[in-house]
């Protein structure tokens, strides 16, 4: 069944169906990746409704490229120039793509092909890692224990990364302490690897200062302390990949996601009422902002959905940075980017209370922020005094 690519509105997503004690535990269901690549016929948890299922060959969308030499090499005409682009894009979707970037190839080439090292185990062994219900790090397959229907077809490890010098070995510490010295080397890799991505955080978060119109070091300096996630992806082959997604249509509650793909396409967004695909391209990184950063910018920058599809003839991988703030830290906007024609439009919270909503009650979507700003009004631990918000 052939779905088409335009839709009317935005994809129907209820806010009651994405209350997670709605959805009771599919916990005998479970996802053998070596095993389900190879059946005609998928479980019924992975039968996306008609209206969300994947359309056949959408058309490409449009997103500059930003070239980030002269803006890296202390350049301020391109740097001015790199931040209109940044700005120009942020405001239509939030995705762009960055080139130049300063991040050795071979690195992510290591990254990219060491996920075979633990995806390619057997499904015992991967489990070493298993994520906990209501926990955000680990080893996922496809969420089976969290959710029971529109379920993704997936694999997934994620783990935490920060460049404060008390965590200086953090992921290291992470593969070494949950999967054995053997793979001791894997944690090196990705410890480098994440070192890269948050440096490269940070100067698109000079970028987004600059188009912003506030200091330069603002954003930059609110994350230097960051607390990140690293998530490894790994979409199986699937026989029927007409029927299920790889990533159910969401938008990243995080700040900011840093991605590269591998050379098998499946990133697709929505834009105009329309998907539109995202093709993979190995000098580039995909860059999209998440619903932090638009909480961050009062909304004047917005978090876009997207999801992921797979197929039936390749496995498909991709490297996802999401760039988080400390825990600690409130998320509040600076002075300049409210005034009476711009008042607040979300509360003043933390990225730890985020972080719990989306993990513990709340499946991530298009009205994550909106929920989670009810959310917090009713929490009296979390939205305080000096917290506001203007309806």
């Amino acid at each position: 069944m052939t779905i088409n690519c335009m839709i009317a509105s935005e994809p129907s997503m209820p806010q009651s169906t994405n209350k997670l004690k709605d959805e009771p535990k599919a916990k005998s269901l479970v996802f053998d990746a070596k095993l389900l690549q190879h059946q005609s016929t998928i479980p019924q948890q992975f039968i996306w409704p008609d209206d969300e299922k994947p359309c056949a060959n959408p058309p490409e969308l449009e997103v500059p490229f930003i070239d980030l030499g002269g803006f890296l090499s202390g350049d301020p005409a391109a740097a001015r120039r790199a931040s209109e682009l940044v700005g120009e894009a942020c405001r239509k979707h939030g995705f762009f793509l960055v080139v130049n970037h300063g991040v050795d190839p071979s690195l992510i080439s290591h990254a990219h092909q060491h996920m075979d090292d633990f995806f390619l185990q057997p499904l015992q062994q991967k489990q070493r890692a298993q994520r906990k219900i209501g926990e955000h790090c680990g080893y996922a397959s496809s969420f089976t224990g969290r959710f029971s229907t529109k379920l993704p077809w997936k694999e997934t490890l994620s783990f935490e990364y920060s460049p404060q010098s008390a965590a200086s070995h953090i992921v290291e510490d992470y593969f070494t302490s949950t999967l054995g010295g053997n793979f001791t080397h894997l944690g090196k890799v990705y410890e480098a690897y994440c070192s890269a991505m948050s440096r490269l955080s940070l100067g698109i978060m000079e970028l987004l200062g600059m188009s912003l119109g506030v200091e330069r070091g603002h954003f930059k300096e609110f994350f230097e302390a960051n607390e990140s996630i690293m998530r490894l992806n790994y979409y199986p082959r699937c026989q029927r990949p007409q029927e299920t997604l790889g990533t159910g249509p969401h938008c990243d509650p995080t700040s900011l996601t840093i991605l590269h793909q591998d050379d098998v396409g499946g990133l697709q967004v929505h834009v105009d009422g329309q998907w539109r695909s995202i093709s993979p391209n190995p000098d580039a990184f995909v860059v999209n902002i998440g619903d932090t950063f638009m909480a961050l910018s009062n909304g004047r920058y917005k978090s876009c959905l997207h999801r992921a599809v797979v197929n039936s003839t390749s496995s498909r991988k991709s490297l996802a940075f999401f760039l988080c703030p400390n825990k600690d830290r409130l998320v509040t906007p600076p002075p300049q980017l409210v005034d009476s024609a711009n008042p607040r439009i979300y509360p003043d919270f933390s990225w730890a209370a985020l972080l719990e909503f989306t993990q513990k009650h709340y499946r991530a979507d298009m009205n994550t922020m909106k929920s989670f700003a009810n959310w917090v009004i009713q929490q009296p631990q979390i939205f305080s005094s000096s917290s506001c918000l203007n309806t």
